[in-house]
């Protein structure tokens, strides 16, 4: 993951968090966006999506 990737996921990891907080969000959808947003954050944290593995999509700039 390019450390762009990685910014964004705990960027929008944020954003949702900050909606929960506020209350915009509630419910279903509330719970299910929070459950996204910690994938985002805990996928940041590792370096790894395996979403980027299955579809074969890699954003690091290193060459293998």
């Amino acid at each position: 993951m390019s450390n762009l990737d990685k910014g964004i996921r705990v960027f929008l990891a944020a954003a949702l968090a900050l909606l929960y907080y506020f209350n915009v969000i509630e419910g279903t959808l509330a719970y299910v966006l929070m459950a996204i947003a910690i994938i985002l954050l805990i996928t940041s944290l590792i370096n790894f999506c395996p979403l980027y593995r299955i579809l074969g999509i890699s954003t690091c700039k290193i060459k293998n």
